[in-house]
């Protein structure tokens, strides 16, 4: 088993036990493959979810290019929401995780078809 699919396979333990939803291994899959590197190191693998410039880098740099969304209130409510989901406490919070919730939350998983 390749460094990738470990990962994949921990970003869907995270998902089942702590964020209680079931994950679709083959959209986990591309949303991690879409993190490219980012996802080997471990700072950039995961979400600083009480620092606001991060929050803004996830809104810019995934809802508003990866995904095509137009900027509104609503961006940062899912990212907060998410980050709720995962748990505040929670020191890691996975970028592949948080961006798949992402996708799952605006119904956007066809951007990775």
């Amino acid at each position: 088993m390749g460094k990738r699919d470990e990962l994949i396979a921990k970003y869907a333990d995270d998902l089942k036990n702590k964020c209680g939803m079931t994950p679709d291994i083959d959209l986990l899959t591309k949303v991690t493959i879409g993190c490219g590197p980012a996802i080997y190191n471990d700072d950039a693998s995961t979400v600083a979810g009480s620092q606001e410039s991060e929050l803004e880098t996830v809104k810019t740099n995934f809802l508003m290019k990866k995904l095509g969304l137009a900027d509104s209130p609503a961006l940062m409510e899912a990212i907060n929401s998410v980050i709720e989901t995962y748990g505040k406490s929670e020191r890691n919070k996975y970028r592949a995780v948080v961006y798949y919730m992402l996708t799952k939350h605006f119904g956007k998983e066809a951007v990775y078809g």
